[in-house]
């Protein structure tokens, strides 16, 4: 059997523009049968696109594309999944309020059918989920009321209905726990045993060496290189990602810390959060940490009058305030980049430039009207701050990378007054250089007097950005570490609750 027979999957010379953007330049790209395939890349580098070619979802200028050794023509997502191909975006195609058993086999109630065989119907989404090894989920439930691990099973169990061979899944733990994402490894790990290839698109380095077999870099719309997993180490990794030897990925930060700021005590919040504290000083950057679900997330939503605040008091320099609602906070100078940016941090089919003055048009208006020229000068220069990459800032935000994304979301933040700044996972779904561009920002705000308060999962972020950390369990805050005692094992150690 010759090398080219050996892949089921096998992507030659394609190229695809946008306007003004040469989003892919000849790329090469192939997957065996069985073989877990990690690309990776930075934002903005070609991996949706090059995903979204083989879907049908755009049709590549020029190239083709071959399945089992035969050349297929992918005009849209039909012609995708009847070639076997199936893609696991992170924004799932569930609807919401149908039952497990509906969605699986969601396909076929577009069909015309005259009579659902119900009993049938659960019988064989039982299959597929035992088959899976997820059998514990009720196919009568409805998919809501499922937690996102499995909803993604779900979704994966939809995606082998239509007997997919070439599976696709894009960022797929990206707001999974650790334990759902063993399940989710083992998932994988089954479908590959069955002669699934898996395309394991993901920013997390240490799960592409722990789940691959293989794995091709992109740069710029072009293929870097395509290396066995095995023989690559992580620093070799992010400098073929990023074009050079990886900097220091925590800049050094020298900014005088003043006096405490903001400070909260005993936050009981309806959701996740019984009795948390902590205090931020000006030119600070004060790290939450903690394992996901421990509450961080929740008393910040609470302080800010998003969420239901039940207990606890709230000082803003030394002051003690109430806020009742999100708008109130950002009239106190307090500021908050939600988690989700997709959904709450930017408006994906509005302009860049709405976006980033959205939370600030009163600054741009005279006598009621928009000065849209003083708008644009402000925007252009901003964006130039903090680098912001856009063929046009006219163009709508969906049409950038999620690095990009994020950086319009920090924009539209820091152009109103807030002087207290809260950043719920600020660099999630980022590649590696895009996460520097951020802590660079970072470190500007707090050398500006700024007080930051950031909330993230990842334990080396929290060691290399901030200065001091407050470690949350359980709703509880249960330690206070300095700088310089912040180490991953006294992370570890405090978030699981090991003495």
């Amino acid at each position: 059997m010759t090398d080219e027979l050996c892949y089921q999957l096998e992507m030659k010379g394609i190229s695809k523009s946008f306007v003004g953007v040469k989003a892919l330049q000849n790329v090469d790209f192939s997957v065996k049968a069985g073989e877990i395939h990690a690309l990776i890349g930075e934002n903005g580098a070609g991996k949706s696109t090059l995903m979204r070619v083989l879907s049908g979802a755009y049709t590549a200028d020029s190239g083709e594309i071959k399945v089992n050794g035969q050349k297929v023509d992918i005009a849209n997502p039909h012609d995708g999944i009847e070639n076997g191909i199936s893609v696991v975006y992170q924004e799932f195609a569930l609807v919401q309020d149908l039952s497990v058993a509906e969605n699986i086999f969601l396909d076929e109630f577009r069909e015309k059918h005259t009579f659902v065989h119900w009993s049938d119907l659960r019988r064989r989404a039982k299959a597929f989920l035992d088959e899976v090894g997820f059998g514990n989920i009720d196919v009568n439930t409805k998919v809501k009321t499922l937690s996102v691990a499995y909803q993604q099973v779900v979704e994966i169990c939809k995606a082998l209905t239509r007997d997919a061979k070439i599976l696709v899944l894009d960022e797929p733990t990206a707001v999974l726990t650790m334990k759902e994402v063993e399940q989710l490894f083992k998932l994988i790990k089954s479908l590959k045993s069955k002669g699934v290839s898996i395309v394991y698109v993901s920013h997390r380095l240490e799960e592409i060496f722990a789940i691959s077999d293989r794995i091709t870099i992109l740069k710029d719309g072009m293929l870097v290189k395509t290396v066995e997993t095995g023989a690559i180490d992580s620093h070799q990794l992010v400098a073929l990602m990023i074009g050079r030897e990886p900097e220091n990925y925590f800049p050094v930060r020298t900014s005088a810390i003043g006096p405490i700021a903001f400070r909260v005590e005993n936050i009981h919040a309806e959701f996740g959060a019984e009795d948390i504290s902590f205090a931020v000083r000006e030119g600070e950057v004060l790290g939450l940490s903690g394992l996901v679900g421990a509450g961080r997330t929740e008393a910040a939503r609470a302080v800010l009058g998003i969420d239901k605040l039940l207990g606890g008091k709230i000082f803003l320099n030394g002051k003690e305030i109430k806020i009742k609602s999100p708008r109130e906070s950002f009239k106190r100078g307090i500021g908050f980049l939600p988690e989700n940016r997709k959904t709450e941090g930017v408006l994906l089919r509005m302009p860049i430039r709405h976006n980033i003055t959205l939370s600030s048009l009163k600054s741009f208006c005279t006598f009621g009207c928009l000065n849209k020229k003083r708008e644009s000068a402000f925007v252009d220069e901003f964006s130039q701050k903090i680098s912001i990459k856009a063929a046009s800032l006219d163009n709508n935000v969906e049409s950038l990378s999620g690095g990009n994304q994020q950086k319009v979301a920090i924009a539209r933040l820091l152009a109103t007054d807030c002087k207290i700044l809260i950043l719920d996972e600020p660099t999630r779904g980022v590649d590696v250089g895009a996460k520097v561009e951020i802590y660079k920002i970072i470190n500007s705000l707090a050398a500006q007097g700024f007080a930051v308060i950031m909330i993230s999962s990842e334990m080396a972020e929290i060691i290399g950005i901030c200065d001091r950390a407050v470690i949350i369990r359980k709703g509880k805050t249960v330690a206070e570490l300095p700088k310089e005692e912040l180490t991953e094992i006294n992370l570890i150690r405090h978030s699981m609750g090991v003495a």
